[in-house]
């Protein structure tokens, strides 16, 4: 089972759309790599820079509702998939962006507004443990004077195993 979670990156703001998450001038490139420097290079978003190490690094984009929304193309998981980030924490996602992460192994998980609004107002740089099995989630914080916060997310039993195997083709060589 692929282990989900990592430093975080906040975008807070909905309705990002597929053009935001890679520019539709990169979809003629070949290969999924020479995608990787261009994710998020189109959002406009107070405080965010796509050249920040806080992206580099990040495992985890937490946003707001309606993620993903806009054309329908697998190059805006592709983008996500070659930076190495294995979930994607919103309110709600476009329904074939989020059936396309699941496709890639990259878990989309949806959470309350509620919960959403509690990691927005965590202070310091924020890390998230997924535990898939369990159906929670561990978000910390290394401000030390921020306690760690549980929220509760659930996944159908096939979306479960989807993710679990690594994306579709992954669970279609061990089922089949």
């Amino acid at each position: 089972m692929n282990k989900f979670g990592g430093p975080a990156i906040l975008l807070d703001r909905s309705d990002i759309n597929t053009d935001e998450i890679i520019p539709a001038k990169y979809l003629t490139e070949i290969t999924k790599m020479a995608l990787k420097p261009h994710l998020l290079e189109d959002l406009l978003l107070d405080g965010f820079s796509p050249e920040s190490d806080k992206l580099a690094n990040a495992k985890v984009v937490v946003t707001r509702g309606n993620f993903g929304c806009g054309s329908s193309r697998e190059h805006a998981v592709w983008v996500f998939e070659v930076n190495d980030i294995n979930v994607v924490i919103g309110e709600s996602f476009a329904r074939i962006f989020r059936q396309n992460m699941f496709n890639c192994g990259i878990l989309a998980m949806e959470l309350a507004k509620e919960d959403i609004d509690a990691i927005f107002s965590m202070k310091g740089n924020l890390s998230i443990d997924v535990k898939i099995e369990e159906g929670i989630v561990i978000v910390s914080s290394d401000d030390a004077a921020q306690a760690d916060a549980t929220f509760v997310f659930t996944l159908n039993p096939f979306d479960k195993e989807l993710v679990s195997a690594g994306g579709w083709l992954a669970y279609a060589e061990a089922k089949y």
